[in-house]
């Protein structure tokens, strides 16, 4: 028989067992958020090659609806059409794309230097922005007489190597850019076709790491998950195509030169709800104002019949069974995320709150019965 001092040593030893084990879980989990803080970057990597691989995933099941063959066979199948469009869109549109790109750059850079002129006659402070580096360039050598150089002047050794150390470091920052985005193109397209060439072996190997208990539970939320990505991702493929035809031949109508690289970064930037459509209509009105206004206000209102087009008939009827997020929680937890993660946390915030999403309404579905008992 246990009397008042042995239950109250247990008692005690209870509660000193729930505190250790409450403090291991904070350390735990304050040492899991830094380890994402810290490797964000990686992390949104290799969420984006998971993507790809869902996504080609989800074509080969497709192809199997119209066609019966194996899975490696429909992969194989799915990776040389894609393969062969970019291939066809880079050999048929390279140099134009060039060209483009570069007169949509220009045009950019002019239209920003008026826009920060027109602010400053109507006397707005813009020293804040950082677009007006062109213009005060060009004015400065523009007033500032040429200087004569002396004849015969052959520059310092200071400055040859001031020179030649400037050249250097801009040529290894460019290298160790280009190196970087290319490594990282591959490593994404590694991990893609690695998911979608086996998705099953990757799928028991993230249920094996549940608990035995739990894993019915996993088993359903992992497989929803899943399928609700594969629908969204065929969805927003379709829905970026659309985009991307309309834009390039509504600006081809209108006389925009770079109409079809306004296109595809237009179709790019769909991928990206809401502050997407905003920044492809901001830079297609920008680029479309330097043929007049004219021009600009055709571009304006077929920015507004492409947002009409993806927000009200693409948006619904496409997607209409693979997301079900209200647009301000969805554009809220984009500007917190590309506040926190920049350009990474804003392209990828639509997939994971679907991915928390489908978590959610799972617990939710089994937590209603027990509530339902409990009240009754």
């Amino acid at each position: 028989m246990t009397g008042p001092a042995d239950n109250r040593l247990q008692a005690r030893s209870d509660l000193a067992w729930a505190i250790s084990v409450g403090g291991i879980g904070v350390v735990l989990f304050t040492a899991l958020l830094a380890f994402t803080w810290h490797f964000a970057a990686t992390l949104f990597l290799l969420f984006t090659g998971m993507l790809l691989g869902v996504a080609l995933n989800a074509m080969s099941n497709l192809l199997g609806r119209v066609v019966r063959l194996p899975h490696a066979l429909r992969l194989t199948v799915v990776c040389l059409v894609v393969a062969g469009m970019l291939s066809g869109i880079v050999f048929l549109g390279g140099t134009t794309i060039a060209q483009q790109t570069t007169a949509l750059s220009n045009t950019l850079k002019s239209q920003l230097v008026n826009v920060k002129g027109f602010l400053e006659r109507n006397g707005i402070d813009t020293s804040l922005f950082d677009f007006g580096t062109v213009s005060s360039t060009s004015d400065d050598a523009a007033s500032t007489p040429a200087a004569t150089p002396a004849p015969h002047a052959l520059p310092s050794a200071g400055t040859i190597a001031a020179s030649g150390g400037a050249i250097f470091s801009q040529s290894l920052k460019l290298i160790l850019g280009t190196a970087s985005a290319v490594g990282n193109f591959f490593i994404v397209l590694f991990l893609g076709i690695a998911f979608a060439t086996q998705p099953g072996v990757y799928r028991d190997g993230l249920l094996f790491m549940a608990p035995a208990r739990h894993r019915t539970r996993a088993i359903m939320i992992v497989d929803r998950i899943g399928e609700t990505l594969e629908r969204w991702l065929i969805a927003q493929i379709i829905t970026m195509a659309a985009v991307f035809l309309v834009t390039w031949l509504g600006l081809s109508i209108i006389g925009i030169q770079s109409s079809f690289i306004l296109g595809i970064q237009a179709g790019l930037l769909a991928f990206i709800p809401t502050v997407g459509a905003i920044l492809g209509g901001l830079i297609v009105v920008l680029a479309s104002l330097a043929s007049g206004w004219v021009a600009g206000l055709s571009a304006f209102i077929l920015f507004l019949g492409v947002h009409a087009l993806e927000s009200y008939v693409l948006t619904p009827i496409i997607q209409r069974q693979a997301l079900d997020i209200p647009p301000a929680t969805l554009f809220a937890f984009q500007i917190l995320l590309g506040v926190v993660f920049g350009i990474w946390g804003l392209a990828l915030a639509l997939p994971l709150m679907a991915i928390a999403k489908v978590m959610i309404d799972h617990f939710k579905a089994e937590g209603a019965p027990v509530a339902i008992t409990a009240a009754a």
